[in-house]
């Protein structure tokens, strides 16, 4: 393994362990592993035992997430130094709430179909990912443990030794799971549990109260490098979901292979600042606590874990490795069918959140299927978004405008959507008599039960696509025409 200073490390150097929710183990100095015990009176080496619970103690037990952390220091050390609340004082470029909206005044109910452009960050701006982020939409409440929180972030300078803040910035969330989705650079992600590079293409997810720190991957975040000069900026995409986590969609009639396979996602192995590392200094905690923000000093890294074991972990997952299933004699399947991950919702069979996408794959339906999904109202509230390509229901008119690649659209419950008129009739006249593989573009959907509010960000943001509905102009009455 390696440990120490960063310098001392690449990205070649990561490994990780391979499944979904299965129990791991990882030290990044021998010996340092309890063995037989979980938490014996002398530890090894040492370090403290501290246990962290991603579910209730008595959650039945294919259900029940915990971890034990076998650290230089504990979580409790530094503690003395009290939260406070952002917004204010030395730390003032950091918003009060996170992304930027205060919910008890910022959010808005608007049921009409929204699209929006790329994020987009100007180029004298220096932002971090904490202060790159912005709230789209949300509903429920954290302190309840109810509803989701989706996001949009653009930034291009580390947590890591933050410009805007001059010290180090790490941070845990008290409120939920976030859910990655990068659409331009790779990310660096340092956890308590060790370090994951993650890029467009594939996905993360950080599970509540983990503490982690996320960097651009090409600012050789190994050395603590920021730039000013570079003007490149990274962008994407978040889900929070503020009640249970993330796990695998039931396979049903589809058998025991396809879509997404465990053995697929990955998760990190342990690592620890030594020491006399740069990195082991003084810096600053934030928690995500009831959608604000506060911040606390702590007198060396929380990245001190030698070793763990347990099945409450951060884990990555690679998009091209989904297993798509789809229709091979007629019409267009319902988009459930290329759902990668689920949240479970209060009623059965439906979702709090489903991560769902639309990869490269084989069209072989009969010639008189319209290949595009269809029109549709429905029972759930859909947020799409664009990591490259072209969406084939919305492409635009004439090349321009259009779903656009790190842009998003958002149908509520039941607001009508379906394709853009020119993409409607072009299909309409589209003999699809033959199969069509679809390689064009990756794209992905945020489903969720949950009825969500606007942010004023959302709503009056300078990518926001205001006449976006006049792609259904287009569709005119031709009833009783008949067509051949």
């Amino acid at each position: 393994m390696c440990e120490g200073q960063k310098s001392n490390c690449s990205e070649e150097d990561l490994s990780y362990h391979h499944g979904f929710g299965n129990h791991f183990e990882s030290q990044a100095f021998p010996g340092a592993l309890p063995q037989g015990r979980n938490n014996p009176r002398i530890v090894p080496l040492g370090l403290y035992t501290e246990q962290i619970s991603g579910t209730a103690f008595t959650t039945p037990r294919h259900d029940n997430r915990r971890s034990w952390l076998y650290r230089a220091q504990p979580s409790v050390s530094g503690t003395s130094n009290s939260f406070c609340a952002c917004g204010g004082g030395t730390l003032s470029s950091l918003p009060k709430s996170f992304g930027g909206a205060d919910w008890s005044q910022d959010m808005k109910l608007d049921p009409n179909p929204m699209r929006w452009g790329a994020t987009p960050l100007q180029p004298n701006e220096r932002v971090n990912f904490i202060e790159g982020m912005h709230t789209l939409l949300g509903s429920g409440d954290p302190t309840c443990k109810s509803g989701i929180s989706i996001y949009v972030y653009a930034f291009n300078t580390d947590m890591s030794g933050s410009a805007s803040v001059g010290e180090d910035l790490h941070m845990y969330n008290s409120d939920g799971d976030f859910l990655l989705v990068p659409q331009q650079e790779a990310l660096w992600i340092q956890t308590e549990f060790g370090r994951l590079t993650v890029a467009p293409g594939e996905i993360c997810v950080i599970p509540r109260g983990i503490v982690f720190t996320v960097n651009i991957l090409n600012h050789n975040n190994l050395n603590h490098q920021n730039n000013a000069e570079d003007q490149s900026f990274a962008r994407g995409y978040m889900l929070e979901i503020f009640r249970g986590h993330f796990q695998l969609p039931e396979l049903g009639p589809i058998g025991s292979n396809g879509l997404a396979n465990s053995r697929d996602f990955l998760h990190p192995t342990a690592y620890y600042e030594s020491e006399d590392s740069q990195s082991n200094r003084s810096c600053i905690i934030l928690n995500k606590f009831g959608q604000q923000l506060f911040q606390r000093s702590n007198p060396h890294s929380p990245y001190n874990v030698v070793a763990w074991h347990g099945n409450y972990l951060p884990y990555k997952y690679d998009l091209g490795k989904f297993c798509a299933v789809n229709s091979v004699t007629y019409d267009h399947p319902d988009p459930s069918i290329y759902t990668v991950l689920t949240a479970k919702g209060d009623e059965n069979g439906t979702a709090l959140a489903d991560f769902v996408i639309f990869p490269p794959r084989v069209f072989a339906t009969d010639p008189n299927t319209f290949r595009p999904p269809w029109f549709h109202r429905n029972v759930m509230t859909e947020f799409m978004g664009l990591i490259y390509g072209k969406y084939d229901a919305k492409k635009g008119t004439n090349g321009s405008g259009g779903f656009v690649p790190g842009g998003a659209s958002l149908h509520s419950i039941m607001t009508a959507h379906g394709p853009d008129a020119d993409s409607y009739i072009a299909n309409v006249k589209n003999p699809c008599d033959e199969p069509t593989k679809f390689e064009g573009g990756l794209a992905f959907m945020f489903e969720s039960s949950a009825m969500c509010k606007l942010s004023q960000y959302a709503l009056n943001c300078e990518q926001r696509e205001k006449d976006y509905a006049h792609c259904w102009d287009g569709l005119d009455r031709a009833f009783p025409n008949q067509v051949e």
